[in-house]
């Protein structure tokens, strides 16, 4: 093993060791290397250890016809970002994420690490803490990239409970998941608002996940908690948790990871950009300890992407410490939540729709879904698609309805052809 991954391990609990993957263990950034000597070289009058094109004046080469379309100083776009991002938007969004979340406090997390949106962090966490055929236990209503980020990507085994139980979160169907199989080490992703149901849990029920968890810890299990906060903040209703699960687990047990999974894509409608960040957080941690996550996360990206786009970044940076940036984010909250508001509306004032098909619990985000009575949900999506001008998303025996997309004057229209199509797929039949 690499010294230098060999001194990251030395500074983790024994604990959070054992959820490493082999990867995981034998991962580290390559500090001392070519980015070391680099490092070395900065501020130097002559310094040509930059893998970089410079112009006579010093200044990022670039072309004048790319350079003129983008209203950001060169600096900020054309050169490489540090793999673990710009240290500007890490610390800004660290300091986002407390606010957010005040019932983190003070208690410790870690610097966050920038990523290429959040199915690369997800991928990343699936780099660190998978070996091929470990378990991820997640709800059986999961979000399809699961699959290969996880099953395809590290061969890890996807196993599931029902998601929900009369009408709420399951909490006891993942107690009883944490509890079965072999071995000590268990690997957890919880996604709210959900893809694709669009739940988030209550408050009780929030506390019911974290209680199984701590439970399970206290029984000897190593937890990773992957939390998918990709629609975070995105809740239109009271009585729902409001803040991240990791406000919750961040510092709950010594046995238990948590891994705040998150970004901007879908959170500030920049899914372009494809920029996320990994927050770790657990009960105990040393702030070296902290440091070693995040030079394996840097490591694990250095080695894939070396590193996210550097625009992308600055136009995020620049537009988080912007005085309008809270504004802008209330008036596209308020566009999503009276399409929420209009897609409750259209099953109250529509009793009839409840004898063809029925609504999944929801509550935030971007989506809901509707399970289709006594007929295949591939075939309404069929009959939408040739019949309505109307496109859905069949999964598991239902339709994902995306609200995000679908603009409120189109909603009664949509829900009215959901209806008109299983009408007519049941007379088929």
């Amino acid at each position: 093993m690499h010294p230098l991954a060999e001194e990251s391990n030395s500074h983790l609990p024994e604990r959070i060791q054992s959820l490493l993957s082999k990867k995981g263990r034998e991962i580290f950034f390559p500090s001392k290397g070519i980015l070391g000597q680099s490092a070395e070289a900065k501020g130097k009058r002559i310094n040509a250890t930059i893998g970089i094109a410079l112009e006579d004046d010093g200044s990022p080469m670039r072309l004048p016809g790319l350079a003129e379309k983008v209203d950001v100083a060169p600096g900020d776009v054309f050169p490489y970002a540090p793999s673990y991002g710009k240290p500007a938007l890490r610390d800004l969004w660290r300091s986002m994420l407390r606010e957010k979340n005040p019932s983190l406090g003070d208690q410790p997390i870690s610097r966050p690490v920038v990523t290429h949106a959040l199915t690369h962090a997800l991928s990343i966490a699936g780099y660190l803490f998978l070996d091929p055929e470990d378990p991820v236990l997640m709800p059986d209503l999961y979000w399809g990239n699961y699959r290969l980020v996880f099953n395809h990507g590290h061969q890890a085994k996807i196993e599931t409970y029902p998601t929900f139980v009369d009408g709420g979160y399951n909490v006891q169907g993942l107690a009883s998941a944490l509890q079965d199989g072999p071995g000590s080490k268990r690997v957890v992703v919880l996604n709210f608002p959900n893809n694709p149901t669009g739940y988030t849990c209550t408050p009780d029920e929030a506390h019911g996940i974290r209680d199984a968890l701590v439970a399970a810890a206290d029984a000897g299990k190593n937890i990773v908690v992957m939390i998918d906060d990709a629609y975070f903040g995105l809740v239109y209703e009271d009585g729902v948790y409001t803040e991240s699960m990791f406000s919750l687990l961040a510092d709950a047990h010594p046995g238990i990871l948590a891994v705040k999974v998150d970004g901007a894509t879908k959170e500030d409608y920049a899914w372009g950009l494809r920029v996320g960040f990994l927050t770790y957080g657990f009960k105990g941690a040393e702030p070296a300890a902290f440091k070693a996550l995040e030079d394996k996360s840097a490591g694990a990206v250095r080695g894939n992407i070396s590193n996210a786009s550097h625009l992308s970044q600055s136009l995020l940076l620049a537009t988080y410490e912007a005085e309008e940036f809270q504004a802008w984010k209330k008036e596209k909250y308020a566009t999503m939540a009276t399409r929420y508001r209009e897609v409750k509306a259209q099953f109250e004032s529509h009793p009839e729709y409840a004898e063809v098909f029925e609504a999944l619990p929801f509550n935030s985000g971007y989506f809901m879904c509707v399970r289709p009575l006594n007929v295949d949900a591939e075939a309404v999506r069929q009959r939408l698609l040739e019949h309505y001008e109307t496109g859905l998303i069949a999964t598991n025996g239902l339709l994902r309805v995306a609200f995000s997309s679908a603009p409120t004057q189109f909603l009664a229209e949509l829900f009215a052809n959901i209806n008109s199509a299983c009408r007519d797929v049941a007379a088929a039949d």
